[in-house]
């Protein structure tokens, strides 16, 4: 007997022949799953009159097909695939190496000008240079994800951040700063196709009561990338006047990140694939019998700006900036009130850190900065998996893009907005500005409506279950009549 329980792993490798779904007859049928006509039944076969099958499984096919036919083999079957924590694994990994060359130029930004002969405000660009270019790629790209599916978006973000990273070793002369530049544009492409990827993967690949921890995970490459790029450039740099020498240890940089870069490409081809042969959960279930191949990709993008609910998170989520975060959602499932406490947490943080930055105790800013740091990061995973509730079955893709849109267009107001204050009224005035936003963030998160649609279609496909299984069992135990002819 086949248990069909969410969190049941199924190998990739192991073909479930049809006799075997046909015959058993314990597989149960999703109730939103429609039955296929064209289905044949051996003559052979005699059937007793008494059965107590349900009318809707009488004509079970083989296999359910997607649509569009890109779905799982039998969106009947609920099971999780081994396969699924490599895939996550992988993912952060790639996300982890990008994020990496986002934030290492900006960590020796005064190597770097030495080295170039160039100002600040063009090291800078190096990594503004990411929010700009995701503002006009995301939509482009969210509708690739949709027409081409998780493997062909993993092997193109992979595949572009590995080549960013070896042109950048052919800026290794004080005057190729613009082949520097091209090599971070490159990579910065390549964000693009990294950054709405997490709620996805774990819709695709993890049951109901691990998307979210998967989201984290997925996240959190994107966030120890970019510690490790604050950590390690300073460590294989020095701050020498030496240009010869300094190009030297530059290239060293260079070399172990493209040699990264390659290996995670080549682990990209080997474990990406586009989805498990099951669904892993219900609701992604419903979600694959739901979807139309002609459905409007416009369209699903007008539905979101349309839900107040999303609008909102949208908006809070550009002020503020993991995986406790995603674990505790998972156990929880209190979305809002999980976001809401860590929005005020960050806020809290950021005023006790402008409050004592002045007071001249390094281990005072540790502490404040590092609380305010951990919400901050904790807020990222939130963000994807509560946008993925408001607006099922909406793309996961396109909802986390607009997420990321709004971080970027309100990452490049606020880096401009606060270096003109702190320039000109210091460093106070300057975080004092960002608190006041924060504190408008939290009042708008507060008007956010808990409307989970994921997990009230995860709860009504389980009770629809069990009470055809209910109906199953009521019909079985009806007394048959049975004449004399048969006799």
């Amino acid at each position: 007997m086949v248990n069909e329980g969410p969190n049941q792993e199924e190998s990739d490798d192991t073909p479930v022949p049809e006799s075997a779904l046909q015959a058993d007859p314990s597989v149960s049928v999703h109730p939103s799953v429609s039955v296929h006509p064209s289905v044949s039944i051996n003559p052979s076969v005699s059937v007793h009159p008494s059965s107590s099958a349900h009318p809707s499984a009488l004509a079970q096919p083989s296999g359910l097909a997607h649509p569009s036919s890109s779905g799982p083999e039998d969106l009947s079957v609920i099971k999780v695939s081994r396969r699924r924590w490599a895939v996550v694994l992988v993912f952060s990994c790639y996300s982890m190496c990008n994020s990496f060359q986002w934030i290492q130029y900006g960590s020796i930004n005064n190597i770097f000008m030495h080295f170039y002969g160039v100002s600040a405000f063009a090291i800078d660009w190096l990594s503004m240079c990411y929010m700009l270019t995701y503002i006009p790629l995301l939509l482009p790209v969210a509708w690739l994800l949709e027409k081409f599916g998780l493997r062909t978006i993993a092997l193109t973000g992979s595949a572009l951040n590995c080549l960013g990273a070896w042109v950048k070793l052919g800026s290794l002369k004080p005057h190729l700063f613009p082949v520097t530049v091209v090599g971070q544009l490159i990579c910065s492409v390549a964000q693009v196709f990294i950054l709405g990827m997490p709620s996805r993967i774990a819709s695709v690949w993890f049951g109901a009561n691990e998307v979210s921890t998967a989201c984290s995970v997925a996240v959190f490459g994107n966030q120890l990338g970019i510690a490790i790029g604050f950590l390690v450039p300073p460590v294989l740099v020095p701050n020498i006047e030496d240009r010869d020498e300094l190009a030297y240890h530059i290239s060293i940089m260079f070399y172990i990140i493209g040699g990264v870069a390659t290996l995670l490409l080549i682990l990209v081809i080997i474990v990406f694939k586009e989805k498990p042969k099951y669904p892993p959960s219900r609701a992604q279930s419903l979600s694959y019998a739901l979807t139309s191949p002609d459905a409007s990709y416009l369209g699903s993008i007008a539905r979101l700006f349309k839900n107040l609910n999303f609008v909102l998170l949208v908006i809070t989520y550009g002020m503020l900036g993991a995986v406790i975060s995603g674990i505790w959602l998972d156990r929880s499932k209190t979305y809002k009130e999980t976001t809401l406490v860590v929005y005020i947490m960050t806020l809290v943080g950021m005023v006790v850190y402008t409050f004592t930055l002045n007071l001249g105790h390094l281990w005072v800013v540790f502490i404040t900065a590092g609380t305010m740091g951990f919400f901050m990061t904790g807020y990222l995973p939130l963000g994807f998996e509560f946008a993925v509730e408001l607006t099922y079955p909406e793309s996961e893709g396109i909802s986390s893009g607009l997420l990321n849109i709004s971080a970027q267009v309100f990452g490049i107001i606020f880096t401009i907005s606060q270096g003109q204050i702190i320039d000109n009224y210091g460093t106070k005035p300057g975080n004092i500005f960002l608190c006041v936003f924060l504190t408008l963030g939290a009042a708008l998160t507060a008007f956010i409506k808990a409307d989970l649609r994921r997990q009230k279609a995860n709860k009504e496909t389980l009770e629809n279950k069990l009470q055809e299984e209910e109906e199953e069992s009521n019909t079985s135990k009806v007394p048959t009549a049975v004449s004399e002819d048969h006799l």
